[in-house]
């Protein structure tokens, strides 16, 4: 495990692993580097540098009480890209993971930069406003900044229910990955988890996205509770040129058990490819 400082001071751990052409993982509000074990494991065990970084004040990184934003999510992820001098790299965003990913590329383009995978991505925009009337009420988004200024712990137990379709008939996550989200969840800090939700919810990447000039895998699943497909991955396809898109009939957000192993044979397609 390795760390880097950014430029305003702040510590950012990372993980990486392997050899060969890297593959960045970026992950999910308000997880960290953790919640990417599996796909870590798999590319670098099929001849990949696998590399996944906590997001500032997630984790194990600092707790920067100024700088929780998408842009300097976005310039931290650049930065680790040119600390590790990383070249023909594939950026792997889930969730707010995704729009830090989408961001990073619109700011600071694509030299480095071979191949984008997006999961379950918050792009191009989450919130519900004239123009996009398929995304969520802001209160939605009200009721989950409360929940984590008041009782986060128990939002995030409750969260980890539709985050993984254990609400839905058949469901088999088990109760060790939902105390697995509970754990990473709480690493967060309380400021940069509070922060984030405006982050993830109001950031418009349509932009970024039409600036996306590499090959782009765009997965997600259609019973996504936490980022309905309508007003992310449905409207994504149409803006990035030449995108895949792939959709995982009845997954949620956080995939398992076969939705997983869906992915990862897609994901290990889409980087050989």
């Amino acid at each position: 495990m390795g760390t880097f400082t950014t430029v305003d001071g702040t510590t950012i751990h990372y993980k990486d692993w392997g050899e060969g052409r890297p593959v960045v993982f970026s992950h999910g509000w308000p997880l960290n580097a953790d919640a990417w074990d599996n796909q870590l494991r798999l590319v670098a065990e099929s001849g990949y540098r696998a590399i996944a970084h906590d997001r500032r004040g997630h984790g194990r990184s600092g707790q920067p009480w100024q700088g929780n934003d998408m842009d300097t999510y976005a310039d931290d992820l650049a930065q680790l890209v040119w600390n590790l001098d990383l070249r023909e790299a594939v950026l792997v965003g889930h969730s707010t993971g995704g729009g830090e990913v989408v961001r990073s590329i619109g700011r600071h383009g694509t030299d480095r930069i071979a191949k984008v995978v997006l999961l379950g991505a918050v792009p191009p925009l989450m919130l519900r406003t004239p123009a996009n009337p398929e995304g969520l009420p802001r209160e939605v988004f009200d009721t989950i900044r409360e929940r984590v200024r008041t009782d986060r712990s128990q939002f995030y137990r409750e969260l980890s229910e539709s985050f993984y379709g254990a609400n839905r008939p058949g469901s088999t996550v088990s109760r060790g990955t939902r105390d697995a989200f509970w754990l990473q969840s709480m690493q967060a800090g309380a400021k940069a988890a509070y922060d984030c939700v405006g982050e993830f919810s109001e950031t418009d990447f349509t932009e970024d996205l039409r600036r996306l000039d590499v090959p782009t895998l765009i997965a997600h699943g259609d019973d996504d509770q936490i980022v309905p497909i309508v007003a992310s991955a449905h409207k994504s396809a149409h803006l990035v040129k030449d995108a895949a898109l792939k959709v995982y009939p009845g997954a949620p957000h956080g995939l398992t058990g076969a939705f997983e192993e869906a992915f990862n044979t897609d994901l290990l397609e889409f980087l050989s490819s």
